[in-house]
């Protein structure tokens, strides 16, 4: 957290009211620059300031309250089926998760408007070091801080709740501890589906008016809803995406930790051997700053081709400089052997196994993000095979962008069966948890570059907005094609530990029930009636949350293409090319935030409401067939999603960066429609998949024991199992 603060100190210190000599004798002369440049940049970058808050401050207002019925119900339920105590308890760290999820979020928000601006300021300077390393200052106040702040509160927590148990009930601690990670989930999901559904009915709108009808380039002040589309970088890209993978680390975390309580001789092996996966996150964070320095001072971006290589290169030498840092960990931290009471039998594990799990885990993420990277980059074959398809038409890009999306899928869930295979031979569930601990081990550097992409989109708009020069908003675009790229490793990092934490959760779900049943026999039968068919009940629940998320970005895109073009036709001089008339932003902002409000609800509580009636109903054998089958689709569902829009969006860019034949022509246009169609895919539906499958399973883990306290397990209908 300090790192984050000194990185910050950089970026304040440069000022919106600087500029050059020359600048300001252009400025006297009439020109475009100096003052009057400086206005519409500050003038721009308090609209979309205004923006993120008001929709923030609207959005946790909501979840304020849903935070508090919830925290009811959970105090309610587990009260009833435990005792008070750990009712408290739990919904204490629940409370605790969504504040620091609450406060993640909008550190990072706050954070990327304050510096999109100074990126753009930094692009027009010579070269493109400093702009990148200004947004890639930023990325790292949102990794740092965020990472820093939720190992700090999760084990503050954990000395808070030792002090009232002992020892042999450890597990039951721990069991209170897992709100924490239902918390931040909650708040993730909301941040997720209403930060998407904003920025996607947004960035539609403004394209299928602007661009596609009228020809108004990206980001043209004239377009009303340029503004709103600006304001969801941040509320949906930053703030949902910050409180996602915040998600992702409680979750991972809070299962090791389930499953380690009931392992004795990390018992008895102490406090450090039990949080070894807050260690491995520790040293990750270590790791991480420590390779900062590579990008920006080791290997600095001194010309555009290097943009992506330097992010590439962060990625790869965290990961590779984790092995040795987790290697040291568990050989200081770790019993030399350790029995795991396994699902279906008891595994002997050693420090080795454990470091071979997280090894795992953060190599098989980096090779899930460096896939990505070759399925969404602008510089590899599928995204210039998807180039080539627009020039016979918007229908032949889109059949090519789909098969390129399920093509996508291949590897990550090549690596993901690996991964699972391995540590669950290794250490069981234990190892899986550790995995998915291993694979969020950098989380500082994913994040940084994931919130980098978001700034440079901003500086990019901001300087179409201000009329700044064509080589400032040529370098902000390169630097947003590059961001395009690191999102889109960054969805597919979230993606896979999302699969593997929702995997890591279910076995700490199994491992509550067979403690509450005092059946060591406890496991999961796919082939027993009731689980099968929630099986197939759960892969649809991903298809389900799809169509009502996409249909919410319809509807509300609708809407706003009405209010534009209304303004269009109320104001007809909007239309025309260097017009001082300004459209009326404040109307298409509260659009987006009106509709992501009203939108949020449903998704959101198909979410969470489905374990809670499947265990409640129909008893734990329907939630175990449940979890089972929103993992397994949902995780092919999210990648073919989220790979299929990032590459419709860097085929549209590189199509724009053409010296002829690019912007306005048919190719572009065709371009243009499938970048329309892939928004809500890459940054609604597909990144929020990842939600469904980890708050399903963190939920049924926090109830379990309500679960098995109604009719034994069976639920209220008593249905026969066999």
């Amino acid at each position: 957290m300090a790192w984050a603060a000194y990185q910050f100190s950089i970026i304040n210190a440069i000022k919106l009211d600087d500029y050059t000599a020359d600048e300001e004798k252009a400025a006297l002369k009439g020109g475009r620059g100096g003052r009057r440049e400086m206005a519409l940049l500050r003038e721009t970058h308090e609209a979309i300031s205004r923006g993120a808050e008001a929709f923030l401050r609207a959005e946790y207002s909501i979840c304020a309250i849903f935070v508090a019925v919830f925290s009811v119900i959970i105090f309610a339920f587990i009260s009833w089926s435990q005792n008070a105590a750990l009712g408290f308890l739990t919904t204490l760290s629940f409370v605790l998760g969504a504040a620091t999820s609450v406060l993640s979020g909008y550190i990072g928000m706050r954070v990327a408007v304050f510096s999109n601006v100074r990126t753009t300021l930094s692009a027009k300077k010579e070269g493109y070091a400093e702009c990148f390393n200004t947004a890639f200052r930023a990325g790292s106040v949102m990794g740092f801080a965020l990472s820093g702040l939720g190992i700090l509160v999760l084990f503050l927590t954990l000395l808070f709740f030792s002090t009232f148990f002992t020892q042999d009930k450890w597990i039951l601690m721990m069991e209170c501890i897992s709100g924490y990670g239902l918390g931040g989930s909650s708040i993730a999901m909301f941040g997720r589906v209403g930060g998407g559904i904003y920025t996607k009915a947004a960035d539609v709108g403004a394209d299928l008016v602007g661009k596609v009808v009228h020809g108004i380039p990206e980001d043209d002040p004239r377009n009303p809803a340029t503004i709103a589309d600006n304001v969801g970088d941040n509320v949906g890209d930053v703030a949902g995406m910050g409180a996602d993978l915040f998600g992702s680390f409680a979750e991972s975390t809070c299962a090791a930790l389930v499953i380690a309580a009931q392992t004795q001789e990390l018992l008895n092996a102490g406090w450090g051997a039990v949080c070894f996966p807050l260690v491995v996150s520790s040293a990750g964070i270590l790791v991480c700053l420590a390779s900062s320095f590579l990008a920006t001072h080791i290997y600095p971006v001194t010309t555009e081709n290097r943009i992506e290589l330097a992010l590439r290169l962060q990625l790869i030498v965290t990961t590779v400089l984790m092995l040795p840092a987790v290697h040291w960990a568990a050989q200081s931290f770790l019993p030399e052997t350790f029995q795991i009471e396994g699902v279906a039998k008891t595994v002997t594990a050693t420090r080795g196994s454990a470091f071979l799990c997280v090894a795992a885990g953060a190599v098989g993420g980096l090779i899930i993000g460096l896939s990505t990277e070759y399925y969404t980059s602008k510089v590899f074959v599928p995204v210039k095979g998807l180039v080539e398809a627009c020039r016979t038409g918007a229908a032949t890009n889109i059949i090519a962008g789909l098969a390129l999306g399920y093509k996508s899928v291949i590897i990550p869930v090549f690596i993901l069966a690996f991964i699972v295979w391995l540590s669950f031979e290794l250490c069981d569930l234990y190892g899986v948890a550790l995995a998915a601990v291993g694979m969020l081990g950098n989380l500082a550097t994913g994040l940084t570059i994931d919130a980098y992409g978001p700034v440079c989109d901003n500086a990019g708009g901001i300087a179409e907005m201000a009329h700044l020069p064509s080589e400032v908003r040529h370098k902000t675009d390169a630097l947003d094609a590059a961001g395009n790229t690191t999102a889109a490793i960054g969805k597919g990092f979230a993606i896979g530990s999302a699969a593997l934490v929702s995997l890591a959760l279910y076995g700490a779900f199994v491992v509550r029930i067979r403690v509450a049943s005092s059946n060591s026999d406890t496991n999961v039968e796919i082939l027993q009636p009731m689980t099968f068919a929630f099986l197939l009940i759960g892969s649809m629940l991903p298809y389900w949350f799809s169509a009502l998320t996409m249909k919410s970005v319809g509807d509300a895109a609708m809407e706003m293409v009405h209010e534009v073009e209304h303004q269009f036709k109320m104001n007809p001089e909007l239309l025309h090319e260097g017009t001082e008339a300004r459209p009326d932003y404040e109307r298409c902002v509260d659009i987006s935030t009106r509709s992501a409000l009203r939108e949020m609800i449903a998704p959101g509580a198909l979410v969470m409401l489905a374990p809670l009636l499947a265990g409640t109903l129909f008893g734990v054998h329907a939630v175990y067939g449940l979890l089972t089958g929103a993992l397994l689709s949902g995780v092919q569902l999210a990648v073919s999603m989220s790979n299929t829009g990032g590459a419709w969006d860097n085929a549209k860019k590189s199509i724009e960066a053409m010296p002829s034949g690019g912007k306005g022509s048919d190719l572009h246009k065709a371009a243009v429609v499938g970048d329309t169609v892939g928004d809500p895919l890459k940054d609604t539906s597909g990144p929020a998949l990842n939600i469904l499958m980890k708050l399903m399973a963190i939920i049924s883990l926090v109830f379990a024991d309500f679960f098995f306290a109604v009719n034994g397990g069976n639920g209220l209908l008593g249905m026969p199992l066999n």
